[in-house]
């Protein structure tokens, strides 16, 4: 004879158990406010760089900051908006090193020195 165990359709006489939820939720509008401000750091801080490796050491350096920005609002801010500065920053990251080994690839000289 196996115990009885209640579906859960009829209240048992058991308090509930408790629901943890999310202190700071992540929403799809905090997520694209995060990209668009990094997208528009990455632009700016790029086009600060005259030349090729101007360029690519300027998207370096913002893309550092952009994630300590990130780092400080998974801690203590919303982490929406630190997921859309790290996914942008990645992309940026990620554009500028395919340029940098295009232009590796093509001239034969490591471009950022």
């Amino acid at each position: 004879m196996m115990p009885y165990s209640p579906s859960g359709l009829f209240p048992s006489g058991r308090p509930p158990r408790p629901t943890y939820r999310e202190p700071h939720p992540v929403s799809g509008a905090a997520i694209a406010a995060g990209a668009t401000g990094t997208t528009a750091w990455l632009v700016i801080f790029g086009l600060l760089g005259g030349t090729f490796t101007g360029y690519a050491w300027w998207t370096l350096i913002a893309g550092a900051l952009a994630w300590l920005v990130s780092l400080v609002l998974v801690r203590y801010g919303d982490r929406g908006v630190a997921t859309g500065i790290a996914i942008v920053t990645a992309g940026g990251w990620s554009i500028a090193a395919a340029a940098v080994a295009v232009r590796w690839w093509t001239s034969g000289d490591w471009p950022l020195w």
